[in-house]
């Protein structure tokens, strides 16, 4: 069986952990997935944190979605007014399997119709300002990552990775998951609606 394509949907400014925390276990289970980056354009995408990266595909030319994976980060804010970004986003989201976010990303895909109907979370920091966005999306304010069929989206930075562990294991198994955590060392959580930070934000 062909490993499944997951597509990096890098911007300037995205928010390095995002990425690849979720980079990280996908890249150590090369049999069950193959990691490739979208970008605006040829150029190198500069992270928040001033790391750049080359990716291998520009919107534009991006082959059909099977997995897509939108980071958040403060950028999310200048991002989410480019109605260009947004138009090619919806379209691309609307082809792919499974649609996935980490933190601010989930503001994004909203703002692009990719949640209209769906539950999502978002990071707890800017959810004020995330919950803001889309008409029909319930948002969950207590949760660590959400799973609604075919989008999952996850709380800040850190949650990303728990929710890729949820998600190795909703497509491949136990087994397939403790493979990646047990290279990465990465003590998860498996228990998606433990999320203190939700109270300490007041939500």
């Amino acid at each position: 069986m062909a490993p499944r394509s997951v597509q990096i949907v890098l911007f300037g400014g995205f928010e390095l952990l995002d990425v690849f925390g979720p980079v990280e276990l996908f890249g150590l289970l090369p049999e069950q997935f193959a990691v490739t980056f979208l970008a605006p354009g040829e150029a190198p995408v500069r992270s928040s944190q001033g790391v750049t990266v080359n990716a291998d595909h520009t919107y534009a030319a991006a082959p059909a979605p099977d997995i897509i994976l939108v980071p958040g980060g403060l950028a999310t804010r200048e991002v989410i007014t480019d109605e260009a970004f947004l138009a090619w986003l919806r379209g691309h989201g609307t082809a792919a399997r499974l649609v996935t976010s980490v933190c601010t990303g989930s503001a994004l895909l909203a703002a692009a119709g990719l949640l209209e109907g769906y539950r999502a979370t978002s990071n707890k920091y800017a959810f004020r300002w995330v919950e803001t966005f889309g008409s029909t999306v319930e948002w969950v304010p207590h949760a660590r990552w959400v799973e609604d069929r075919d989008r999952w989206t996850s709380s800040g930075v850190a949650a990303g990775m728990d929710m890729t562990v949820a998600l190795i294991r909703a497509l491949y198994g136990d087994d397939v998951a403790a493979e990646a955590t047990g290279m990465a060392e990465l003590d998860y959580r498996t228990d998606s609606t433990q999320d203190p930070f939700a109270a300490l934000h007041g939500l």
